[in-house]
């Protein structure tokens, strides 16, 4: 069945950076059979956008959906502070809390237009099952692409890490558990889910779990994820540790590499964002949960001009408490500008990195981008509002006046969000029974 949009404003995010102010996009068995402008193709259904934006469904690089049931802890706390606060609670969750988190958080990146959530869950309370799989289970009830990731902690309070021991795990037990989820790993286009592999951070696990990760993961295909560089006190941690910088560190176990991105990035050198182009290292820029915990803002602009991949993550939202990426889109864009002057990013630039950028970071490019081949992965912005009165140029005004409810997300196709609101479950008793999980962690 072919399928027509019509009438809208194009923004393909091809090479050329093609856009279509009267265009039209034919989607056929999930995917987009052509994009143009002029004459209209035969479809077997055709809707008129009446000038409505259209994007690529936007792309989450970084996530921790369980942190929707702790939302406004340690309000003024660092990032170790708020992370020693937080872990003893976090220790409580189990796989009925985790569905609860997830489908909440999914559910707000839905309606805010993104199509692919990357999910990095790192923790695993001794004796909980299921965590990974009921994540799996809300992003396929709520129609999103999910690559969730095996992440871990192996380095507990008792061996110098920051985590309690209660939520840290052997190694073997972590090999094995990721070699089991990645039998979900989907390959190829059109995947709907995807594992990566995930250590969580230097100053949480050892230095043995983060190479035997790295070699599992090229074993079995799959990604590499972590975080690194996210505030000063871990470049202290490591100096101290290590004997080097977090860079410094990650470069000797072999993880400065194409299969590999990065969540934060806000403290690197020159010469380390140099390192990570040459490698083709990428990152997960998150500027509103660094802004929150007051941990700095990544140097994007010079990332972008040496060459390296760079795409949005909203964080998780215990240090966010918004999971909505067009939010980070706007975000990112102000940010720049305030340490890099008007000219640092543009609306355009922006609304790339939350889309193309993000696919190139997963290592995706079937999403991201509207042509033939592509996913159907659409976002459809209507221009009709009141924010976006007068605005001369229509996706400079969507960038600066949002962010914006979405107000239809095509995920392969199928409407994911429909005139703002969820096709597949009601936001309102997803909102009700998120309430219900979040009180078990109140205290």
């Amino acid at each position: 069945m072919k399928s027509l949009l019509a009438h809208a404003h194009v923004v393909t995010m091809d090479d050329a950076g093609t856009e279509h102010p009267d265009g039209w996009i034919l989607v056929e068995s999930g995917f987009v059979s052509a994009v143009g402008s002029g004459e209209e193709p035969a479809a077997d259904e055709r809707s008129d956008l009446a000038g409505a934006v259209v994007t690529p469904a936007l792309v989450n690089t970084h996530h921790h959906l369980y942190q929707t049931l702790t939302r406004a802890r340690a309000p003024q706390g660092t990032l170790f502070e708020w992370l020693v606060e937080l872990y003893p609670t976090w220790a409580r969750l189990d796989a009925e809390a985790e569905y609860a988190a997830a489908r909440t958080g999914l559910a707000e990146l839905a309606l805010s237009g993104c199509g692919t959530v990357f999910d990095h869950h790192y923790v695993f309370p001794h004796g909980e099952q299921g965590l990974i799989e009921a994540e799996l289970q809300a992003a396929r009830e709520l129609g999103v692409r999910i690559v969730a990731s095996r992440g871990s902690m192996d380095l507990g309070e008792s061996n110098g890490g920051l985590p309690p021991d209660s939520v840290v795990e052997t190694l073997d037990a972590i090999l094995e558990d990721t070699k089991r989820l990645a039998a979900l790993h989907e390959p190829g286009p059109g995947a709907r889910v995807q594992i990566a592999v995930a250590p969580c951070s230097p100053f949480s696990v050892t230095r043995e779990l983060m190479t035997e990760s790295a070699a599992l993961a090229r074993e079995l295909g799959l990604r590499l994820h972590t975080h690194l560089a996210e505030t000063v006190e871990e470049e202290s941690f490591c100096r101290e540790r290590f004997g080097c910088s977090p860079v410094e560190y990650l470069e000797q176990l072999g993880w400065l590499a194409e299969d590999v991105w990065c969540a934060h990035c806000v403290h690197l050198t020159d010469s380390e964002i140099g390192l990570f182009a040459e490698k083709g290292t990428g990152v997960a820029h998150c500027p509103s949960s660094n802004l929150r915990l007051g941990a700095g803002i990544a140097p994007v602009r010079g990332m972008l001009d040496a060459g390296v991949r760079v795409g949005f993550g909203v964080d998780g939202s215990a240090s966010n408490e918004r999971s909505d990426l067009f939010l980070e889109v706007k975000q990112a864009l102000l940010v720049a500008r305030g340490i890099g002057g008007p000219t640092a990013l543009t609306s355009r630039e922006a609304l790339r990195l939350a889309t193309r950028g993000g696919a190139d970071v997963l290592g995706r490019d079937d999403i991201g981008e509207l042509g033939p081949g592509k996913c159907a992965d659409l976002a459809v912005w209507r221009t009709d509002g009141l924010e976006l009165g007068g605005a001369a140029d229509p996706v400079d005004g969507l960038v600066f006046s949002g962010p914006h409810r979405v107000d239809r997300l095509y995920v392969g196709g199928e409407l994911v969000v429909d005139a703002g609101a969820l096709v597949g479950a009601d936001e309102q008793e997803i909102a009700r029974l998120h309430r219900v999980q979040a009180r078990r962690f109140a205290t």
